[in-house]
């Protein structure tokens, strides 16, 4: 019974003491630095694992710019 005691004693003051987050906004697609290639540079194609000396990002999409919305439940 002391246990459990100390254990909710202890899970209240860890909540007490807990830093609050501050609010923070989403990231947008321009606050990611992805490097990208110069057009007309060479491109690799690669099929399985390797090691290459050099990497790019030929493109980077599918972003959504809406939020999901989904219907949970029946």
């Amino acid at each position: 019974m002391f246990q459990l005691f100390i254990l909710i004693v202890s899970l209240v003051i860890s909540v007490l003491t807990a830093p609050k987050p501050k609010n923070a906004k989403p990231a947008a697609f321009s606050d990611i630095d992805l490097p990208q290639t110069a057009e007309g540079s060479a491109q690799i194609w690669i099929f399985g694992d390797v090691w290459v000396s050099d990497w790019m990002v030929l493109g980077a999409g599918n972003w959504r710019i809406s939020a999901i919305k989904t219907k949970s439940g029946k």
